[in-house]
């Protein structure tokens, strides 16, 4: 009975972890499914060699909070914004020509990172439902720095904050809860 006990606990003790973590795609899979659910993208654009990538990683996207948000109203993106990967956005086809597969470090830059205006590392890009692109959002950010990006634009508060005024009062009276 105890070993019975033991095994239903720890199956619930993974599920509730997996539950936590961000369902990653990649931008044709969230096209792809954007079609059938329309729901906004949330892309993740990072290098390999990049430490404050590996940082949004470790600290930021793991928070549980965060997580659950981002699976709840995005269909996210982890997108190397200098890897092979050939996308298919907007009747267009963006490759990495000059991708070099031997290379180690910095790569050359995805024709998809520069038509989301990627051009710092790690830059988080939001679409709507409709994939039409929104804003990037660059630099390592905390979950609660993230919070209100990610909420202003899953809530459409976005279409009201019209100056730079706005934005202020906004971040002024957001209240955020993504835990620490």
């Amino acid at each position: 009975m105890k070993k019975l006990f033991l095994f239903t606990f720890l199956l619930v003790a993974v599920g509730s972890l997996q539950a936590q973590e961000i369902k990653w795609m990649s931008m044709n899979e969230a096209l792809e499914a954007q079609k059938k659910n329309p729901k906004k993208i949330f892309v993740d654009a990072y290098t390999t060699w990049c430490g404050p990538c590996k940082m949004l990683d470790k600290n930021t996207f793991s928070n549980k909070d965060l997580a659950a948000y981002v699976n709840k109203h995005y269909y996210a993106v982890k997108f190397n914004a200098e890897g092979e990967e050939v996308v298919n956005f907007n009747d267009k086809v963006f490759k990495n020509p000059n991708y070099d597969p031997k290379r180690k470090g910095r790569n050359a830059v995805h024709q998809f990172a520069l038509a989301m205006g990627v051009n710092a590392y790690p830059t988080m890009v939001f679409f709507d439902e409709n994939a039409k692109f929104l804003t990037p959002v660059k630099g390592y950010l905390t979950p609660q720095k993230l919070e209100i990006f990610l909420k202003i634009f899953a809530t459409d508060d976005y279409k009201k904050v019209k100056t730079d005024e706005e934005w202020k009062k906004y971040q002024e009276e957001f209240k955020g809860t993504f835990s620490s």
